[in-house]
């Protein structure tokens, strides 16, 4: 009996996401009461560490910098989905949405995860060592699109308030994906060792000496699942939005602070796998997934948003407001300065996740 339970436990990453997505579907469109709520949010929490631990289990099958890569990729393919749904849900009160969205995740990402993973590599190592070469790159490369797509829109003309005009608006899509598929062919395939972690001394990492990797019919079913995990995680976001919603406007805050929420609850897979990564030596790792992710939810959201925008009822606004420029000016000056020693302190880690304090209190309190 005790082998059987042991066995039981051991297989939870395949029930899990099974579970959440009947609860899902169990709940869709369904008013919840307080103790549904509850079996939501906890079957919102066993998708999460599941689609954490099948993302471990491909990265280790196709090894850095793809894992990282495959995480990102899932997870922003769909929060796209998501923002598209809840934009055709939600008329002109969706307006801002996606910049709220967007926004958010750059935020979260480049000082939350990153923050969180420079202090814990540091604090491990006394100093924590990455590729600047690598980071370098990412980091420019979502500085350069996060102000193409958020920042230009506030200070164009063709159009009255922070918004584009459609060739503009084509303009920065096709930009979006141009950079990121620049990225992801220098990431994976031209320049695949400035993203492989690297010891103090700043040698490359190449090989894993850990365990064997998981054969190729594990590391698909743990893809498979790996999607199955994630869509849950998405959907159970969208169905606790409405309470989340009611309890943010009886609570009279901002409506952007219902974007941030569910950006956190988003990107709560990529943060939990962040963390491991940091505590397990693997700083590059995590900055992988920080930055990808940011420039993942920016290359594939404003372009997705562009094309939704040609049947979408209501404007499309973009362009940050002066206190989020400001944010952001901070989190790319910061963030250039943390990258270009290649190694980091404490210091730096807790910097970049003061800056994510700011974002949430102005966020809350503007």
């Amino acid at each position: 009996m005790n082998a059987q339970l042991r066995s039981f436990v051991a297989q939870w990453p395949v029930y899990v996401p099974v579970v959440a997505a009947v609860d899902l579907a169990l709940s869709w469109g369904h008013s919840l009461s307080a103790g549904l709520l509850i079996l939501v949010g906890c079957a919102l929490t066993g998708a999460v560490l599941a689609a954490v631990h099948h993302a471990e289990v491909i990265a280790h099958r196709v090894g850095e910098p793809f894992g990282s890569l495959v995480l990102a990729l899932a997870v922003t393919v769909i929060e796209v989905a998501l923002i598209v749904t809840l934009m055709a849900d939600g008329g002109d009160k969706s307006s801002t949405l996606a910049r709220d969205t967007v926004f958010a995740a750059v935020m979260i990402t480049c000082n939350g995860i990153v923050g969180m993973c420079l202090l814990v590599g540091a604090l491990r190592r006394r100093v924590a060592t990455f590729n600047p070469e690598g980071t370098g790159a990412a980091f420019g490369a979502v500085a350069t699109l996060a102000g193409l797509s958020l920042v230009l829109p506030t200070f164009t003309t063709s159009t009255p308030g922070p918004r584009f005009s459609p060739p503009q608006l084509v303009f920065a899509a096709l930009a979006a994906l141009i950079v990121y598929g620049l990225f992801v062919s220098t990431q994976t395939v031209r320049h695949r060792d400035y993203f492989l972690p690297v010891t103090a001394e700043g040698v490359v990492i190449d090989t894993d000496d850990h365990a064997e990797p998981p054969s190729a019919r594990a590391a698909l079913g743990s893809l498979g699942l790996l999607f199955v995990a994630l869509i849950a995680v998405v959907g159970l976001a969208k169905v606790v939005s409405p309470t989340i919603e009611s309890a943010v406007s009886a609570a009279g805050l901002p409506a952007s602070v219902v974007g941030v929420v569910i950006a956190l609850m988003v990107l709560l897979p990529e943060s939990i796998a962040a963390f491991r990564a940091a505590r397990g030596d693997r700083v590059q790792t995590s900055l992988n997934l920080a930055l990808g992710s940011a420039m993942a939810s920016i290359g594939l959201t404003i372009p997705a948003v562009a094309v939704a925008s040609i049947w979408l009822n209501g404007p499309l606004v973009l362009g940050l407001s002066a206190t989020h420029m400001v944010l952001l000016a901070l989190t790319v000056v910061v963030g250039t300065l943390t990258v270009i020693p290649g190694r980091a302190t404490p210091l730096q880690g807790g910097v970049h996740l003061s800056l994510l304090g700011a974002y949430l209190v102005l966020a809350v309190s503007p």
